[in-house]
C-alpha cells in the first residue's frame, strides 16, 4: 500500500467462535471509522479467525489509534470467549494482552516457568513474560523524530511518493524467505543471511535514508546490494510488491557519482558501445578476453561469451506482401554473440507470414541498445541516453500499430519497466513491445498466427528467466512450445540460475553463482540428459553449459528446429 499509512498488524489473529463472526466484524467496522481508518480484511472464516489490519500512520498518531483499537478488539473477543492470538503467536505485540485473557494466576505461573528456565531473561526477552506495552514507541520502526534524508533522485519514484516511501513499502511480512516455488529471494536461499534477503535489504536502506547507520550507512548498504542479482522476484512476488531491483539502481547511481566504476565494471557497462568494434575483430577480441580475464577480476573457471564474426548484420529484407509488419528489437548479446537465435525468430515469423523489419536506429551509427548494462552499474543517464535512440526508433513502428519484438528477457521488458521510470512518454512503447512467445501467444489469441510445425518426439526442460517469470511471460513460453507436436514440456522449478548479467562471472561472486544454480536448475538439466534443454536468457544459457557442458537453447531456434 502506498503512502505513509500503512495495514498493521497486532489485531490480524483475533479468534472467535464462528457463530460470533460476523456480529464482531461488523462491530469491529465501526471501530475502525471511530478513529477514521479502515481495515485490510482477510480470514480463516471456518474456523472463526480474522486477519485484520488496520490502515495506520506510525509516524504520526498512529499509535494512539492503535492502543485504542486493541483495547477494543481486545474487550469484544473478550466478550465472545474468542483468543487473541488464534495461530500467529504473541510476541512483542500481543503479549500485553495474554494477562486480561488468562488472568492474574495463570499468567503468575508463566512467570515462574520463564525464571526457572530463564532466569537472566536472556532467551526472547519481552514475549509472554514482563512484554513492553505494544505502543512503546522505542519499539517501533518509525521512532519518534523519524525523518528521512533523500537526495535527488535519478528514477522517477512519484507512484509511491518518492524513494523513500518506496523503500518503506516493506513491512516485514517476511515472505521473502521462503525456500519454496518462487524466484524470491536467490541470495537468502544460498547465504540464510537476513542481511541477503528482500527485508534486509530493506530495512538497511531505511535505515540508512534516516540517518540510523551514521556514516556507515553508505557502506552498509553496499554489502546489502552486493549479493541482490537483480532477479525482480520481489517485485512479483513481495505482497507489498517492494521492487529491490529498482532500489539497487537508484542507491548505485548515487554510489557511482560519488565513487567511479573499476575498470572492470566500466567494461562491462560500455560493452554496447564498443562492441561494433569487437565484433568486427572477434579472433582478436577473444584472444584479448581471455588474455584479460583474470587481471579485470572475472572468474578463471568461467567461459566469457565469444564474439562472433557471423554477428547479426541487420540486412534483414522484409518480404513484400501483405502480412503484418513487426520489427525486431536485436540487443547487443544476441546480436554479437548468439545471432542464430536472432535469425531463428525471423525464419520463424516470415513463416507464418509476417513481414519482419530489425529495428534501426534513426541516424547512422552503433546498433540500439536497450540500456541493461549501464542500469546494472548505475549510471542512469548513459541508460538514458540508449533509451532515447532507442524510444525515437521504435516510436514511429508504434504509432502505426506495429509490434516491437524481442528475444532477451531482460532487455525487451525494460521497455516496460525502467523505460517508464526513466523517460515520459515511453508508456506507449511498453504498450507495444513483446517477447517472442508473448507475441505469438497474442496473435494465437487473434487467430493471426499461421505456421505450422513438425513432431519432435523429445523432451524438452525449460528454465525461465526470472524476469520472464516477474512479468508473467511463462504460460505463453509454455503455450509456444505446445504448438510442436510431439514435444512434452517439463518445466524446471528453480528460482534465479545465478548468472545474472555479468554477477556470475565476477570472481568475487562465482561460488555464490554456482551455489544458486546448484540449488536446482543444474541437478535438473543433469538429470535429463536426453532432454533438449531450453532457456530464453543468455545469461541462464551461459551457466547451463558452464554448469553442465549442455547446450541450452532459446525457444526460437526450437520453433525452427520443427518448421
Amino acid at each position: 500500500m502506498k503512502g505513509d499509512g500503512k495495514p498493521v498488524s497486532f489485531i490480524e489473529d483475533c479468534a472467535v467462535p464462528l457463530e460470533h463472526l460476523a456480529e464482531y466484524t461488523e462491530r469491529l467496522t465501526r471501530v475502525f471509522e471511530k478513529h477514521g481508518t479502515r481495515g485490510t480484511w482477510y480470514a480463516h472464516a471456518s474456523v472463526g479467525t480474522l486477519h485484520v489490519r488496520p490502515v495506520l500512520d506510525m509516524r504520526r498518531d498512529g499509535a494512539e489509534k492503535m492502543r485504542a483499537i486493541a483495547e477494543e478488539a481486545c474487550a469484544m473477543v473478550k466478550e465472545f470467549k474468542g483468543a487473541y492470538s488464534g495461530e500467529h503467536g504473541d510476541g512483542l505485540v500481543r503479549s500485553e494482552w495474554i494477562a486480561p485473557f488468562f488472568g492474574p494466576r495463570l499468567t503468575a505461573c508463566l512467570g515462574e516457568v520463564k525464571a526457572w528456565l530463564d532466569p537472566r531473561g536472556l532467551m526472547n526477552p519481552g514475549k509472554i513474560v514482563s512484554p513492553s506495552r505494544m505502543d512503546d514507541k522505542s519499539l517501533f520502526r518509525f521512532r519518534p523524530g523519524y525523518r528521512t534524508d533523500v537526495p535527488a533522485t535519478a528514477l522517477d519514484w512519484s507512484e509511491w511518493g518518492g524513494y523513500d516511501k518506496a523503500v518503506e513499502m516493506c513491512n516485514n511480512n517476511g515472505h521473502c524467505r521462503k525456500f519454496d516455488a518462487g524466484t524470491m529471494c536467490p541470495s537468502f536461499r544460498v547465504t540464510g543471511d537476513e542481511m541477503h534477503l528482500t527485508r534486509g535489504r530493506a530495512n538497511t536502506l531505511r535505515l540508512a535514508l534516516s540517518g540510523q547507520l551514521g556514516d556507515e550507512g553508505e557502506e552498509a548498504v553496499k554489502s546489502a546490494l552486493d549479493l541482490c542479482v537483480s532477479c525482480k522476484g520481489c517485485k512479483r512476488e513481495c505482497p507489498t510488491g517492494v521492487d529491490m531491483a529498482r532500489m539497487k539502481i537508484e542507491f548505485l547511481a548515487g554510489y557511482r557519482r560519488r565513487h567511479g566504476l573499476t575498470t572492470r565494471e566500466r567494461m562491462v557497462a560500455y560493452l554496447p558501445r564498443y562492441a561494433p568494434w569487437a565484433g568486427r575483430m572477434a579472433p582478436l577480441a577473444n584472444s584479448a578476453s581471455a588474455l584479460l580475464k583474470s587481471a579485470l577480476g572475472f572468474a578463471a573457471k568461467r567461459a566469457l561469451p565469444k564474439w562472433r564474426r557471423d554477428y547479426f548484420a541487420d540486412r534483414t529484407r522484409p518480404d513484400r506482401g501483405g502480412g503484418r509488419e513487426v520489427a525486431i528489437f536485436v540487443d547487443t548479446f544476441n546480436r554479437w554473440f548468439e545471432p542464430h537465435n536472432v535469425r531463428a525468430a525471423i525464419r520463424v515469423l516470415q513463416a507464418a507470414g509476417y513481414r519482419v523489419h530489425a529495428a534501426q536506429p534513426l541516424t547512422p551509427g552503433r546498433p540500439l541498445c536497450c540500456g541493461r548494462t549501464f542500469l546494472s552499474a548505475g549510471l542512469v543517464e548513459e541508460a538514458k541516453a540508449e533509451a532515447r535512440r532507442t524510444l525515437q526508433a521504435l516510436k514511429p513502428w508504434v504509432e502505426r500499430g506495429a509490434a516491437v519484438i524481442g528475444l532477451e528477457p531482460a532487455c525487451l521488458l525494460s521497455f516496460r519497466d525502467e523505460f517508464c521510470a526513466m523517460l515520459p512518454g515511453s508508456e506507449v512503447l511498453a504498450r507495444h513491445a513483446f517477447l517472442f512467445e508473448e507475441f505469438i501467444a497474442r496473435e494465437l489469441d487473434a487467430g493471426r498466427f499461421s505456421a505450422s510445425f513438425t513432431p519432435l518426439a523429445k523432451k524438452a526442460l525449460l528454465h525461465g528467466h526470472c524476469h520472464q517469470k516477474a512479468f508473467d511471460a511463462m504460460p505463453a513460453v509454455m503455450r509456444v512450445l505446445k504448438l510442436i507436436p510431439e514435444l512434452r514440456i517439463e518445466a524446471v522449478e528453480s528460482s534465479c540460475c545465478g548468472m545474472a548479467g555479468s554477477f556470475g562471472y565476477e570472481a568475487e561472486h562465482y561460488a555464490v553463482s554456482m551455489k544458486m544454480a546448484e540449488l536446482s536448475l543444474l541437478p535438473a538439466v543433469r538429470n535429463s540428459k536426453d532432454a533438449l534443454v531450453v532457456a530464453d536468457g543468455t545469461s541462464c544459457r551461459h551457466q547451463i553449459a558452464d554448469g553442465t557442458g549442455r547446450e541450452a537453447w532459446h525457444v526460437a531456434r526450437v520453433l525452427e528446429q520443427a518448421l
